[in-house]
This record gives C-alpha cells, sequence and structure tokens, in this order.
C-alpha cells in the first residue's frame, strides 16, 4: 500500500483505521516528548528530602505549562540528560500555578526559576536562563563531586 492508495480510498486498509492509526502515532510521540519524558516528577517534600539525603543530583524547576521560556528550559534539560546518560539527574517540577507554597518556599521570582542541589546545599539558582550551555555548565559543576 502507498500514499496514493490511502489518498484514492483504494488500500486493503480501511480509512478509518488509518486515521486511527495515525491519530495514535501522533498521540505516542506527543506524549513521550513532553516533560515525563526527560525523567522528570512532580515535586513533593518527602521526595526532595528523601533525594537531599542520598545526596542526589536535584533540579528543582518551577514550571508552568503555558510558559515558552519554560518549554526551552525543558528542551535544554532533555538534550542535556541525552548527551549525558552518566549524570544522574533528578529533575523535580514545582507547578508554578499550584505548588505557591513552594514556589515562596524557594525564592522563585516567577516561573522558568531552575535551582540545583547536590543534597542539601544550592550550587545554582537562575531565573529564565534558556542558553544550553550555560545550562550545562552550571549542571557540569554541580555533578562532579
Amino acid at each position: 500500500m502507498n500514499i496514493q492508495q490511502v489518498q484514492a480510498g483504494t488500500d486493503s486498509m480501511p480509512r478509518t483505521r488509518f486515521r486511527r492509526l495515525h491519530a495514535l502515532a501522533w498521540l505516542l510521540t506527543a506524549l513521550a516528548s513532553g516533560p515525563a519524558a526527560a525523567g522528570t516528577e512532580p515535586f513533593s517534600e518527602s521526595r526532595f528530602a528523601e533525594l537531599q539525603a542520598k545526596d542526589a543530583l536535584i533540579l528543582v524547576d518551577v514550571h508552568a505549562d503555558w510558559c515558552p521560556t519554560c518549554k526551552k528550559q525543558a528542551r535544554a534539560l532533555d538534550a542535556y540528560e541525552a548527551s549525558r546518560p552518566a549524570v544522574t539527574l533528578h529533575r523535580l517540577v514545582v507547578d508554578f500555578d499550584k505548588q505557591k507554597a513552594w514556589v515562596k518556599h524557594f525564592k522563585a521570582p516567577r516561573q522558568s526559576t531552575l535551582l540545583l542541589f547536590r543534597g542539601e546545599t544550592r550550587t545554582w539558582f537562575s531565573v529564565g536562563e534558556t542558553r544550553p550551555a550555560a545550562i550545562a555548565e552550571a549542571l557540569d559543576a554541580a555533578a562532579t563531586p
């Protein structure tokens, strides 16, 4: 079967089945490219404390789904993780709109605030940084014990 057969409706696969498969493929691609694909998890106090006790590398990402800067940061972070699979980075996402107490706790002046911790020590604080090289430099410095 080729695309001309599909467009002409002369293929062996019914058109509705083809459309469903196409929609399913699109949905799976969209889900895999969202923030959860990069190993992020929603921020919780208990998870943050657990990771701090393990002296883990933790990035607290004060994020809003509607924020274009946050989307650029997510792409830069995804690229960082893809290029450095040996670095174990725990990305905890604080929802800027729903977790206002944690936004205030971390003194985040707005969405697109990134805070990097090695255990209990904050090693980096940034607002609105989207340059992949700058983000990578901060992560690399904290990833090296």
